[in-house]
């Protein structure tokens, strides 16, 4: 088939689809709360639904490439520097697909740099890190990922100009990338990449629960992976970082608040810490998941009934009370994210309300420390 002719038909087809979208930014800014991110991998305690399904209950999700219907047009799929013709227009119905299901999602496609499979790139290709023997290094055990060179500037070009390939393609509407820190090559990296997206794409970093200041005119959200939330000091630090990335990052902000179970996909109280976090110090997306040591794919998670909360759009900011807790008011309730360390707080109201953790009807609450609480209105 003519290549011309199968370009041309893309944006035939990017163009006729595309009038249905909302813009990124009503995306974000109209949808209601909680809102949840996938990273990677989906649900799995929704028996019976529509994996399709069970991925729009997300209002954000991230993946490789070719979760989206994509196909690198070069294997090793390393070298690749665009996509098949007719899997941008596979990728582009899919899309379209997921939209109509959910017309608030934002989708994010994964470009690596850090590292890859072994298959990512000939064996004896410049582009891998190498020791003082020569030797290539493992940058990810538990996926047997080697080190990409992402010092090398000719390596560099070329993850931008993917990244350029993939926002170009209508599929998505930003990318993700792992392992994000400020050091000096990532820096050139991310202006790079930025030159290639333009300024509307969205550029989501995983910092884990580490502010990158250097980074913040570049990147519209941390997709902030904690891998510590077991004392009163983690949970300290990780709203310290989030509030940060909200009031830091460059607009529209998309930031992710992930924490992992301690003893269980039934640590409730860890669950709704994390959610009211999320919704009383941010504007973002939150994820309840398991801890990436365990043998099975990682954040894997479950559908929680306190996701389903009518809690609806904010109507100003969080803010700290006298007591220790932070409260936010929605047009369907009130956020309280009572931290771990703090001591139980009582709120009153003039009209009934539910809980959403413990399903009592009532004008007065009761939230233990270490818990949050979304304190519906009874309609």
């Amino acid at each position: 088939m003519n290549l011309s002719f199968c370009y041309g038909f893309v944006f035939l087809f990017a163009c006729l689809t595309a009038h249905a979208e909302k813009s990124i930014q009503s995306r974000i800014a109209d949808r209601s709360f909680p809102s949840v991110f996938q990273a990677w991998n989906p649900v799995e305690n929704i028996a019976g639904e529509d994996p399709l399904q069970s991925l729009v209950r997300h209002d954000l999700y991230f993946h490789g490439v070719e979760s989206f219907r994509l196909e690198w047009d070069q294997k090793p799929v390393g070298l690749a520097t665009g996509f098949i013709p007719e899997s941008i227009v596979r990728a582009r119905t899919y899309r379209q697909t997921l939209l109509e299901k959910n017309p608030n999602l934002i989708l994010l496609a994964e470009i690596r740099y850090r590292g890859g499979p072994k298959s990512f790139l000939p064996a004896n290709h410049p582009w891998w890190k190498r020791n003082a023997d020569g030797k290539t290094i493992l940058g990810w055990e538990e996926g047997g990922y080697l080190l990409l060179d992402f010092s090398n500037p000719e390596f560099r070009r070329h993850v931008a100009h993917r990244c350029g390939q993939v926002f170009d393609s209508g599929v998505v509407d930003g990318i993700m990338l792992d392992w994000w820190r400020d050091d000096d090559d990532r820096i050139e990296l991310i202006r790079a990449i930025r030159r290639e997206i333009g300024e509307d794409a969205l550029i989501l970093g995983n910092s884990n629960d580490r502010k990158i200041p250097r980074n913040a005119p570049y990147v519209n959200g941390l997709f902030m992976e904690c891998t510590q939330s077991k004392t009163a000091e983690d949970w300290a630090h990780i709203a310290e970082t989030l509030t940060w990335a909200e009031s830091s990052l460059r607009e529209p902000r998309i930031n992710c608040l992930e924490t992992w179970y301690h003893q269980s996909r039934g640590d409730l109280p860890l669950m709704r810490l994390t959610t009211t976090l999320a919704l009383t110090r941010s504007d973002g997306y939150c994820l309840f998941a398991d801890p990436n040591p365990l043998p099975s794919s990682d954040h894997l998670h479950d559908w929680y009934a306190f996701w389903d909360a009518p809690l609806g759009c904010p109507l100003g900011r969080g803010n700290e009370q006298k007591d220790g807790s932070y409260r936010r008011e929605f047009t369907g309730g009130t956020a309280v994210y009572n931290p771990m360390g703090n001591p139980p707080v009582q709120l009153s109201f003039d009209e009934p309300r539910r809980s959403q953790a413990f399903q009592n009807i009532g004008n007065s609450h009761t939230v233990p420390g270490g818990e949050g609480d979304l304190l519906l209105k009874e309609l």
